[in-house]
Protein backbone atom coordinates (compact mmCIF):
# COMPACT_ATOMS: atom_id res chain seq x y z
CA UNK A 1 0.00 0.00 0.00
CA UNK A 2 1.20 3.63 -0.80
CA UNK A 3 2.24 5.79 1.91
CA UNK A 4 -1.20 7.94 2.18
CA UNK A 5 -0.30 11.67 3.65
CA UNK A 6 -3.33 13.72 4.48
CA UNK A 7 -3.25 16.26 7.15
CA UNK A 8 -4.75 14.67 10.72
CA UNK A 9 -4.54 10.95 9.43
CA UNK A 10 -3.09 8.95 12.03
CA UNK A 11 -2.84 5.33 12.15
CA UNK A 12 -2.59 2.66 14.72
CA UNK A 13 -0.83 -0.68 14.26
CA UNK A 14 -2.70 -3.30 16.14
CA UNK A 15 -1.56 -7.02 16.55
CA UNK A 16 -2.65 -8.06 12.71
CA UNK A 17 -4.12 -4.91 11.45
CA UNK A 18 -3.35 -1.25 11.45
CA UNK A 19 -6.24 1.26 11.88
CA UNK A 20 -7.16 4.59 10.62
CA UNK A 21 -7.96 7.85 11.94
CA UNK A 22 -8.95 11.67 12.12
CA UNK A 23 -7.39 13.40 14.80
CA UNK A 24 -7.50 16.60 15.48
CA UNK A 25 -7.76 19.08 18.63
CA UNK A 26 -7.59 15.77 20.41
CA UNK A 27 -10.87 14.49 18.84
CA UNK A 28 -10.16 11.23 16.93
CA UNK A 29 -13.06 9.95 14.35
CA UNK A 30 -12.45 6.01 12.97
CA UNK A 31 -12.06 6.07 9.41
CA UNK A 32 -12.13 2.56 7.15
CA UNK A 33 -8.71 1.68 5.72
CA UNK A 34 -7.52 4.05 2.65
CA UNK A 35 -8.10 0.80 0.62
CA UNK A 36 -12.29 1.06 1.35
CA UNK A 37 -14.35 2.67 -1.46
CA UNK A 38 -16.06 5.65 0.80
CA UNK A 39 -12.59 5.96 2.91
CA UNK A 40 -11.89 9.75 0.93
CA UNK A 41 -15.82 10.81 1.64
CA UNK A 42 -15.47 9.76 5.63
CA UNK A 43 -11.89 11.83 5.65
CA UNK A 44 -13.61 14.80 4.22
CA UNK A 45 -16.70 14.43 6.39
CA UNK A 46 -14.72 14.13 9.25
CA UNK A 47 -12.66 17.05 8.12
CA UNK A 48 -15.74 19.28 8.05
CA UNK A 49 -16.90 18.19 11.63
CA UNK A 50 -19.27 15.92 10.19
CA UNK A 51 -19.37 11.85 9.85
CA UNK A 52 -20.82 11.01 6.56
CA UNK A 53 -23.04 7.61 7.24
CA UNK A 54 -20.99 4.46 6.49
CA UNK A 55 -21.54 2.74 3.56
CA UNK A 56 -24.38 -0.28 3.96
CA UNK A 57 -22.12 -3.30 4.86
CA UNK A 58 -22.74 -6.38 2.44
CA UNK A 59 -20.45 -9.17 0.99
CA UNK A 60 -21.23 -7.37 -2.59
CA UNK A 61 -19.58 -4.00 -0.91
CA UNK A 62 -16.73 -6.46 0.68
CA UNK A 63 -15.83 -8.41 -2.20
CA UNK A 64 -15.81 -5.18 -4.58
CA UNK A 65 -13.31 -3.50 -2.19
CA UNK A 66 -11.20 -6.50 -1.77
CA UNK A 67 -10.92 -6.78 -5.55
CA UNK A 68 -10.19 -3.11 -5.41
CA UNK A 69 -6.97 -3.78 -2.39
CA UNK A 70 -3.49 -4.79 -2.85
CA UNK A 71 -3.80 -8.15 -1.37
CA UNK A 72 -6.08 -9.45 -4.79
CA UNK A 73 -3.67 -7.13 -6.75
CA UNK A 74 -0.25 -8.95 -5.38
CA UNK A 75 -2.17 -12.51 -6.54
CA UNK A 76 -0.53 -14.22 -9.67
CA UNK A 77 -3.51 -13.62 -12.34
CA UNK A 78 -4.55 -17.80 -12.37
CA UNK A 79 -5.19 -17.32 -8.64
CA UNK A 80 -7.26 -14.23 -9.68
CA UNK A 81 -9.69 -16.10 -11.55
CA UNK A 82 -9.52 -18.94 -9.19
CA UNK A 83 -10.69 -16.41 -6.20
CA UNK A 84 -13.27 -14.59 -8.86
CA UNK A 85 -15.25 -17.92 -8.77
CA UNK A 86 -15.29 -17.89 -5.01
CA UNK A 87 -16.14 -14.34 -4.79
CA UNK A 88 -18.96 -14.96 -7.05
CA UNK A 89 -20.41 -17.44 -5.27
CA UNK A 90 -20.48 -15.65 -2.41
CA UNK A 91 -22.20 -12.27 -4.11
CA UNK A 92 -24.91 -15.16 -5.50
CA UNK A 93 -25.28 -16.80 -1.83
CA UNK A 94 -25.06 -13.86 0.66
CA UNK A 95 -24.85 -10.63 -1.72
CA UNK A 96 -27.18 -8.06 0.51
CA UNK A 97 -25.73 -10.34 3.82
CA UNK A 98 -23.49 -7.90 6.45
CA UNK A 99 -20.60 -9.59 6.65
CA UNK A 100 -20.07 -8.91 10.23
CA UNK A 101 -23.45 -10.84 11.15
CA UNK A 102 -21.45 -14.30 9.87
CA UNK A 103 -20.25 -16.68 12.38
CA UNK A 104 -17.73 -19.54 12.64
CA UNK A 105 -20.80 -22.03 12.46
CA UNK A 106 -21.48 -20.27 8.94
CA UNK A 107 -18.58 -20.73 7.59
CA UNK A 108 -18.50 -24.46 8.63
CA UNK A 109 -21.95 -24.96 6.80
CA UNK A 110 -21.63 -22.98 3.55
CA UNK A 111 -18.24 -25.69 3.90
CA UNK A 112 -20.65 -28.73 4.30
CA UNK A 113 -23.26 -27.65 2.18
CA UNK A 114 -20.24 -28.12 -0.72
CA UNK A 115 -19.11 -30.90 0.61
CA UNK A 116 -19.16 -33.64 -2.24
CA UNK A 117 -16.92 -31.61 -4.03
CA UNK A 118 -13.73 -31.34 -1.22
CA UNK A 119 -11.11 -28.99 -3.12
CA UNK A 120 -14.01 -26.46 -3.91
CA UNK A 121 -15.61 -26.55 -0.18
CA UNK A 122 -12.20 -26.48 1.13
CA UNK A 123 -11.21 -23.53 -1.55
CA UNK A 124 -14.21 -21.49 -0.73
CA UNK A 125 -12.91 -21.41 3.08
CA UNK A 126 -9.53 -20.30 2.21
CA UNK A 127 -11.02 -17.81 0.05
CA UNK A 128 -13.36 -16.32 2.70
CA UNK A 129 -10.66 -16.37 5.13
CA UNK A 130 -8.92 -13.96 3.60
CA UNK A 131 -11.92 -11.41 2.64
CA UNK A 132 -12.74 -11.56 6.22
CA UNK A 133 -9.06 -10.60 6.75
CA UNK A 134 -9.65 -7.23 4.44
CA UNK A 135 -12.69 -6.82 6.64
CA UNK A 136 -11.10 -6.04 9.62
CA UNK A 137 -8.26 -3.99 8.11
CA UNK A 138 -11.59 -1.91 6.75
CA UNK A 139 -12.58 -1.90 10.13
CA UNK A 140 -15.87 -3.94 9.27
CA UNK A 141 -15.04 -6.75 11.89
CA UNK A 142 -12.25 -7.65 14.88
CA UNK A 143 -12.51 -11.34 14.62
CA UNK A 144 -12.03 -13.58 11.18
CA UNK A 145 -14.77 -16.14 12.09
CA UNK A 146 -12.99 -18.56 9.48
CA UNK A 147 -10.03 -18.38 11.34
CA UNK A 148 -9.61 -21.99 12.37
CA UNK A 149 -11.93 -23.78 10.17
CA UNK A 150 -10.41 -26.87 9.19
CA UNK A 151 -10.35 -28.53 5.76
CA UNK A 152 -12.19 -31.49 4.90
CA UNK A 153 -10.22 -34.78 3.80
CA UNK A 154 -10.44 -35.68 0.19
CA UNK A 155 -11.85 -38.91 -0.15
CA UNK A 156 -9.45 -39.68 -3.30
CA UNK A 157 -6.44 -41.17 -2.61
CA UNK A 158 -3.31 -38.77 -2.90
CA UNK A 159 -1.24 -38.61 -6.29
CA UNK A 160 1.39 -41.49 -6.07
CA UNK A 161 4.82 -40.89 -8.57
CA UNK A 162 5.21 -42.94 -11.64
CA UNK A 163 6.90 -46.03 -11.12
CA UNK A 164 10.34 -46.23 -13.17
CA UNK A 165 9.13 -49.67 -14.63
CA UNK A 166 5.89 -47.45 -16.26
CA UNK A 167 8.19 -44.06 -17.14
CA UNK A 168 9.80 -46.84 -19.62
CA UNK A 169 7.14 -48.42 -20.59
CA UNK A 170 5.40 -45.47 -21.50
CA UNK A 171 8.76 -43.83 -23.53
CA UNK A 172 8.98 -47.15 -25.75
CA UNK A 173 4.49 -47.16 -26.58
CA UNK A 174 4.15 -43.19 -27.10
CA UNK A 175 5.56 -40.78 -29.88
CA UNK A 176 5.10 -37.11 -31.16
CA UNK A 177 3.04 -35.36 -28.96
CA UNK A 178 2.25 -37.76 -26.24
CA UNK A 179 6.39 -38.69 -25.75
CA UNK A 180 6.61 -34.67 -26.22
CA UNK A 181 3.89 -33.86 -23.22
CA UNK A 182 5.48 -36.66 -21.21
CA UNK A 183 8.97 -35.40 -21.20
CA UNK A 184 8.43 -31.99 -20.80
CA UNK A 185 5.94 -32.33 -17.67
CA UNK A 186 8.73 -35.33 -15.71
CA UNK A 187 11.75 -33.05 -17.62
CA UNK A 188 11.03 -29.71 -15.88
CA UNK A 189 8.54 -30.76 -13.27
CA UNK A 190 6.43 -28.14 -14.42
CA UNK A 191 2.55 -28.16 -14.15
CA UNK A 192 0.70 -29.05 -17.24
CA UNK A 193 -0.91 -25.69 -17.77
CA UNK A 194 2.99 -23.99 -17.45
CA UNK A 195 4.17 -26.43 -20.05
CA UNK A 196 1.21 -25.90 -22.33
CA UNK A 197 1.95 -22.34 -22.44
CA UNK A 198 5.86 -23.22 -22.93
CA UNK A 199 7.40 -21.33 -26.10
CA UNK A 200 10.69 -22.14 -28.13
CA UNK A 201 11.86 -18.40 -27.61
CA UNK A 202 11.82 -19.92 -23.70
CA UNK A 203 15.03 -22.02 -24.71
CA UNK A 204 17.71 -20.82 -23.37
CA UNK A 205 21.23 -22.37 -22.81
CA UNK A 206 20.37 -26.00 -22.43
CA UNK A 207 17.40 -25.20 -20.63
CA UNK A 208 14.08 -23.31 -20.62
CA UNK A 209 12.64 -20.00 -18.47
CA UNK A 210 9.54 -20.67 -17.30
CA UNK A 211 6.59 -18.15 -15.63
CA UNK A 212 4.92 -20.01 -13.25
CA UNK A 213 0.83 -19.05 -13.51
CA UNK A 214 0.14 -20.06 -10.09
CA UNK A 215 3.08 -18.52 -7.99
CA UNK A 216 3.86 -16.27 -10.66
CA UNK A 217 7.71 -17.19 -10.10
CA UNK A 218 10.46 -17.31 -13.15
CA UNK A 219 12.66 -20.44 -13.35
CA UNK A 220 15.64 -21.48 -15.62
CA UNK A 221 15.35 -24.93 -15.93
CA UNK A 222 17.78 -27.26 -17.27
CA UNK A 223 16.69 -30.12 -19.43
CA UNK A 224 17.39 -33.48 -19.08
CA UNK A 225 18.58 -36.08 -21.72
CA UNK A 226 15.61 -37.17 -22.55
CA UNK A 227 14.08 -34.26 -22.48
CA UNK A 228 16.46 -33.12 -25.48
CA UNK A 229 16.40 -35.83 -27.58
CA UNK A 230 12.58 -35.35 -27.69
CA UNK A 231 13.20 -31.40 -28.38
CA UNK A 232 15.68 -31.71 -31.21
CA UNK A 233 13.42 -34.33 -33.11
CA UNK A 234 10.50 -32.05 -32.54
CA UNK A 235 9.38 -29.66 -35.91
CA UNK A 236 9.31 -25.76 -34.53
CA UNK A 237 6.34 -25.71 -36.06
CA UNK A 238 4.73 -22.88 -34.20
CA UNK A 239 5.22 -20.30 -31.65
CA UNK A 240 4.94 -22.80 -28.66
CA UNK A 241 6.33 -26.03 -27.96
CA UNK A 242 2.93 -27.73 -27.98
CA UNK A 243 2.14 -25.87 -30.69
CA UNK A 244 -2.14 -26.93 -32.46
CA UNK A 245 -2.40 -25.82 -36.46
CA UNK A 246 -3.53 -22.70 -35.54
CA UNK A 247 -0.57 -21.41 -33.43
CA UNK A 248 -1.74 -21.40 -30.19
CA UNK A 249 -0.92 -23.77 -27.41
CA UNK A 250 -2.85 -27.27 -27.26
CA UNK A 251 -5.81 -27.31 -24.73
CA UNK A 252 -5.15 -29.18 -21.46
CA UNK A 253 -8.18 -31.41 -23.08
CA UNK A 254 -5.96 -32.27 -26.04
CA UNK A 255 -2.91 -32.59 -23.98
CA UNK A 256 -4.74 -34.91 -21.39
CA UNK A 257 -6.09 -36.89 -24.20
CA UNK A 258 -2.95 -37.86 -25.77
CA UNK A 259 -1.50 -38.97 -22.68
CA UNK A 260 -4.25 -40.86 -21.33
CA UNK A 261 -4.84 -43.10 -24.68
CA UNK A 262 -1.09 -44.16 -23.95
CA UNK A 263 -1.98 -44.66 -20.17
CA UNK A 264 -4.58 -47.25 -21.04
CA UNK A 265 -2.68 -48.78 -23.33
CA UNK A 266 0.27 -49.85 -20.74
CA UNK A 267 -2.05 -49.90 -18.03
CA UNK A 268 -0.98 -46.91 -16.36
CA UNK A 269 -4.66 -45.02 -15.41
CA UNK A 270 -3.77 -45.08 -12.08
CA UNK A 271 -1.09 -42.40 -12.99
CA UNK A 272 -2.23 -38.67 -14.22
CA UNK A 273 -0.43 -35.89 -16.46
CA UNK A 274 0.01 -34.11 -12.89
CA UNK A 275 1.43 -36.97 -11.12
CA UNK A 276 4.43 -36.63 -13.11
CA UNK A 277 5.65 -33.05 -11.20
CA UNK A 278 5.45 -35.40 -8.24
CA UNK A 279 7.49 -38.00 -10.14
CA UNK A 280 10.01 -35.28 -10.57
CA UNK A 281 10.20 -34.28 -6.92
CA UNK A 282 10.23 -37.83 -5.98
CA UNK A 283 13.36 -38.60 -7.99
CA UNK A 284 15.46 -35.56 -7.02
CA UNK A 285 14.54 -36.67 -3.49
CA UNK A 286 15.91 -40.19 -4.11
CA UNK A 287 19.69 -38.96 -5.05
CA UNK A 288 19.66 -37.03 -1.34
CA UNK A 289 19.07 -33.60 -2.83
CA UNK A 290 17.73 -30.94 -0.18
CA UNK A 291 14.65 -29.31 -0.07
CA UNK A 292 16.31 -25.68 -1.63
CA UNK A 293 17.41 -27.89 -4.77
CA UNK A 294 14.38 -29.79 -5.35
CA UNK A 295 12.28 -26.45 -4.70
CA UNK A 296 14.72 -24.56 -7.85
CA UNK A 297 13.00 -27.08 -9.97
CA UNK A 298 9.80 -27.23 -9.13
CA UNK A 299 8.91 -24.37 -8.26
CA UNK A 300 7.36 -24.99 -4.99
CA UNK A 301 7.14 -21.95 -2.16
CA UNK A 302 6.88 -24.40 0.79
CA UNK A 303 9.08 -27.09 1.90
CA UNK A 304 5.75 -28.97 3.41
CA UNK A 305 4.42 -29.16 -0.59
CA UNK A 306 8.17 -30.50 -0.96
CA UNK A 307 8.37 -33.44 1.89
CA UNK A 308 4.42 -34.23 0.43
CA UNK A 309 5.48 -34.86 -2.95
CA UNK A 310 8.98 -36.59 -2.23
CA UNK A 311 8.64 -37.18 1.43
CA UNK A 312 8.37 -41.19 0.61
CA UNK A 313 10.92 -41.09 -1.77
CA UNK A 314 13.07 -39.71 0.49
CA UNK A 315 12.42 -42.11 3.61
CA UNK A 316 13.62 -44.77 0.99
CA UNK A 317 16.60 -43.60 -0.06
CA UNK A 318 17.67 -42.58 3.71
CA UNK A 319 16.72 -46.23 4.87
CA UNK A 320 18.32 -47.76 1.90
CA UNK A 321 21.62 -45.96 3.28
CA UNK A 322 20.72 -46.79 6.90
CA UNK A 323 20.38 -50.57 6.25
CA UNK A 324 23.89 -50.31 3.85
CA UNK A 325 25.80 -48.40 6.38
CA UNK A 326 24.09 -51.14 8.78
CA UNK A 327 25.28 -54.24 6.51
CA UNK A 328 28.95 -52.79 5.77
CA UNK A 329 29.38 -52.52 9.75
CA UNK A 330 28.35 -56.45 10.06
CA UNK A 331 30.54 -56.97 7.28
CA UNK A 332 33.44 -55.33 9.24
CA UNK A 333 32.52 -57.00 12.75
CA UNK A 334 33.11 -60.67 10.64
CA UNK A 335 36.60 -59.92 9.42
Amino acid sequence: MKRIELPYLRTKKGRSSTYWYFERNGERVKLPSPDAPDFLVRYHEAKKGRTAPPVKRSFVALTDSYKRSHRFAKLASRTRKEYDKCLMYFNDKMGKLDPSKMQRRHVIQMQMDNADKVRWANYLVQVIRVLFEHAIDLGWIERNPAKGVSLLKSKTPPRKPWPVDLIETYRQKADGRALLIFELCLGTGQRIGDVRKMRWSDIEEGGINVRQGKTGKDLWIPFTPQLSAVLERTPRDGLFILSQPDSQPVSYRAAAFAVMKVRKEIGAEEYDIHALRHTTASELAALGLSDDLIMAVTGHTSRASVVRYAGAARQKARAQAAQDARRAGGTKRET
